[in-house]
Parts: structure tokens; sequence; C-alpha cells
């Protein structure tokens, strides 16, 4: 059974960082299409980064420059380093699964294991 388990979320003021990680147990991080999805009040869930087991990794138009994922396969988590930071970034941040070695595109429908999300909150 995959579990995964978000931690770092926090307010923060615009224009700031923050680094959010994810324990992942059963499956390894290495090897599988794993990422980060938000979802604000209202919208629709945005994948925001994902990445395979290539190591190749895509990041939509709104926060490509800003956010950095990465794992570390020692400890099988996987990280996303959010900066400059605005009230749009704003939203609930999911660490999610998928059964494929590679990603393939940004659609949230993909991930089929989601961890229980962690709050992230921007102020203007």
């Amino acid at each position: 059974q995959v579990q995964l388990r978000e931690s770092g979320g926090d307010s923060v003021q615009t224009g700031g960082s923050l680094r959010l990680s994810c324990a992942i147990s059963g499956i390894l991080v290495k090897d599988f299409c794993v990422g980060w999805v938000r979802q604000a009040p209202g919208k629709e869930r945005e994948v925001v980064a994902n990445i395979d087991r290539n190591d190749m990794m895509m990041y939509p138009d709104s926060v490509k420059g800003r956010f950095a994922i990465s794992r570390d396969n020692t400890k099988n988590n996987l990280y996303l380093q959010m900066n400059r930071l605005t009230v749009g970034d704003t939203a609930l941040y999911y660490c999610a699964a998928t059964v494929n070695r590679r990603c393939y595109t940004l659609a949230a429908e993909d991930f089929s294991s989601w961890g229980q999300g962690t709050q992230v909150t921007v102020d203007s």
C-alpha cells in the first residue's frame, strides 16, 4: 500500500519561500512518476511539478522558474522548493504518485495515490 505524508506547509508573506517535504512508503520514489498537486478553494486541482525515473521534470507555466521538485532516494522522500511565492500560490498542496515509470502529462488524473495535503497560505 502506497502511503504519502506531506509536511512543511505554512503561512508566508508574498515573495517568501517554503520547502515542502513528502515521506513516501510502499514504492520507491526513484522508480515512478511522482509529483505535487495543489487545489485552491473553488478551483480545479493543478499539478505544479512532477518527476520520473529518468529525472525528467515537468512544470506548468504558472510556477516555472519559481518551483523546483527534487527527491532523496536514500530517504525515499520528495520535496518541493517554492520561491517568490504569490497570493495565487495559496492552496492545499498534495504529494501524489502514479503507477507509471514515466511522467507524460501534467494531469492530476494520472495520480492514483495521494497524501492528506499540507496548507500553504501566502499573505499580501
